[in-house]
């Protein structure tokens, strides 16, 4: 019988999940299954090809990048990052959430920042 645990650092060199190595990987599942920690490496959804599929654009691809990295944008970040205008950056966040490849998160609409849906 599989069970999940809670995160807790059992290595005396620190939580080796906390390790960002800039490689966009969600982080790794833990389960102990009674008699051993299993650690589960993912890779994310939101590969090159995949994206292809999708029809996005280079600023797009390169926002879903700086999101696998960075983890949040706004968009007024965005549109400073692209060099396009405010409408422009709204426009193309809002395609990607109708694409679901990102979420807004945030308590308004002056606090609102985009995260990656899924990975």
């Amino acid at each position: 019988m599989k069970q999940s645990v809670a995160k807790r650092n059992i290595f005396p060199w620190g939580d080796p999940s906390s390790y960002n190595l800039g490689w966009g990987l969600p982080e790794p599942d833990f389960e102990y299954t009674g008699t051993s920690l299993v650690v589960i490496f993912r890779k994310s959804k939101l590969t090159e090809e995949y994206l292809k599929t999708l029809s996005l654009n280079n600023r797009q691809i390169k926002v879903i990048e700086f999101l696998k990295e960075h983890k949040r944008i706004t968009s007024k970040k965005y549109a400073d990052l692209s060099i396009i205008t405010d409408r422009t950056a709204r426009n193309d966040l809002r395609e990607l959430i109708d694409k679901k490849v990102i979420k807004r998160a945030g308590v308004s609409d002056k606090t609102s920042y985009y995260i990656l849906a899924e990975i």
